[in-house]
């Protein structure tokens, strides 16, 4: 049954999130839930604005391709509605319904009536030391139930944290996984490159530390209004990603060294989200224990073509 209430939200012709207007292709009306705009749109699916009956707003996220979306995809989207059922803490939107055996599987959670803060720094610039040590603590608070419910968020940057009249709140699981899942595609890395860890670029196994990586990262941007590691070409951002230091402008004081932890790029020397709320809410630094970084499954396959180069040339020598 469609929610009756979400707690916070008012439906507000004014809203900060006005969205785009339905198109042609867009469903009216869906169960309970009468859809009114477009919030946005992912490899995944499209979200609304929707209203039930009797309701207060919330978002609807509704799975592209519908009765035609491929098991995988549906099985997926049955996967990320049982695992963001489970995560229930005031700095992520809540998940309040969902429908994922129908022809059209939706999921419908919390409406965060506010700007993004990729939208509030555009527009009124970076963050001050006060609002953005909030932004920060918060918006680890939340990463940090996102993972105690073993889900890795996979997309973490500036637009998927919402500043909503009660503080701020991650949102949009588009590409959330949980921790043992597979890869969603077959084509690479899933993410927005300026907030991409270096595995998820190279391909490699991508868990909790992807996300705190990105965290680090969209500390910089409310920071400085930058990214740091630069825009331009993805191709070029991700290659200053995998290679070379951040550029962390003036960002001083413990939450330098705290982002400079969470940007290192051997995963495994990375704080954790739960460290990084200790580390702001208690003052209590993180000591991660650095260990030697894997070799990438494609630097092996690499190494091991060039060996076959070399033994093949020996052994022509020899017969010839």
């Amino acid at each position: 049954m469609p929610p009756t209430s979400s707690p916070g939200s008012t439906l507000d012709p004014s809203s900060s999130r006005p969205g785009l207007p339905l198109g042609p292709d867009d469903p009216r009306r869906l169960d309970g839930y009468r859809l009114l705009r477009r919030l946005g749109e992912g490899g995944q699916g499209v979200v609304y604005l929707a209203v039930p009956e009797g309701g207060a707003p919330v978002a609807l996220k509704l799975l592209r391709g519908g009765a035609a979306a491929t098991p995988r995809a549906r099985a997926r989207f049955v996967k990320e509605a049982n695992a963001a059922r489970e995560i229930t803490n005031r700095h992520v939107a809540r998940v309040l319904d969902a429908d994922v055996t129908g022809d059209r599987p939706y999921i419908v959670s919390e409406f965060v009536d506010g700007p993004s803060l990729q939208e509030s720094v555009e527009e009124d610039g970076p963050l001050t030391a006060g609002q953005l040590r909030r932004v920060a603590l918060r918006s680890a608070a939340g990463l940090a139930a996102i993972h105690r419910a073993g889900v890795v968020h996979r997309d973490f940057k500036p637009g998927n944290v919402l500043l909503g009249p009660d503080g701020p709140k991650v949102i949009d699981f588009g590409v959330a996984r949980t921790a043992d899942a597979t890869p969603v595609t077959t084509s690479g890395a899933v993410g927005t490159p300026a907030y991409m860890a270096p595995e998820q670029i190279e391909d490699e196994p991508v868990g909790p530390p992807a996300d705190v990586f990105a965290w680090a990262a969209t500390v910089v941007f409310a920071a400085t209004g930058r990214p740091p590691f630069g825009g331009g070409p993805s191709a070029a951002v991700m290659r200053r990603i995998v290679t070379r230091p951040p550029d962390l402008g003036d960002l001083s004081g413990e939450l330098r060294d705290l982002v400079t932890h969470c940007l290192n790029k051997n995963p495994a020397a990375r704080p954790t989200a739960r460290q990084i709320v200790r580390a702001l809410r208690d003052g209590e630094p993180p000591a991660p224990r650095p260990r030697p970084k894997q070799i990438p499954r494609y630097r092996w396959r690499m190494m091991l073509a060039l060996t076959a180069v070399v033994l093949t040339g020996f052994l022509l020598g020899i017969l010839l």
